[in-house]
């Protein structure tokens, strides 16, 4: 079985620690667990390799977030990969810090990654992992807060959320969906 592991991120160094980079920072954990190196390819950079007799497919797409899907879509279907076996990991401004919630699909819920690759797919039902991140912005001020890095105080326990969200998404391919989101949700 052939599992594609979506990290979402901006490329670019002013962005390596920003809350928005999340999916990066959880893809690039991944990868390490699964003994594998990020190589660029056709619009994103990739590593693949196995776990637990699984195929797995990393990527975290070479352009910014909100264009997102060009990437899912050629990888999805370069593999052949079906959309269930898909996990889109984010960051997501609704969820507490650290709170961490898998699902089987749903909306956008504004996120412009999540809308990019919706809109490519014309599909909106793979999983996706939500990292929440908060919302301690002043109104008007979204941009700078999911740009912005993660406080000092959040920093603490952001390699423990990064390992956990890592074991979420490697049981979502060897157990499936809903045995995972019964685990871990």
């Amino acid at each position: 079985m052939k599992y594609l592991i979506v990290g979402l991120g901006n490329i670019g160094d002013e962005y390596v620690t920003t809350r928005h980079n999340i999916g990066f920072k959880i893809a690039d954990n991944i990868s390490k667990i699964i003994d594998t190196e990020f190589e660029l390819k056709n619009h994103a950079f990739c590593a693949n390799g196995k776990f637990k007799g699984r195929n797995i497919y990393v990527i975290k797409p070479s352009n910014f977030v909100n264009n997102s899907g060009k990437a899912v879509q050629y990888w999805s279907n370069e593999l052949k990969i079906k959309l269930e076996n898909i996990l889109v990991i984010t960051d997501d401004l609704s969820l507490p810090f650290g709170k961490i919630r898998l699902k089987k699909n749903g909306s956008d819920a504004g996120h412009n990654g999540l809308k990019s690759i919706n809109n490519t797919l014309k599909s909106s039902n793979y999983a996706r992992l939500r990292f929440g991140i908060d919302n301690n912005f002043r109104p008007g001020y979204q941009s700078d807060y999911v740009l912005g890095d993660f406080s000092k105080e959040e920093q603490k326990s952001l390699i423990d959320n990064i390992e956990l969200s890592s074991e979420i998404v490697l049981n979502f391919c060897h157990i499936g969906i809903d045995r995972t989101m019964n685990k871990y949700n």
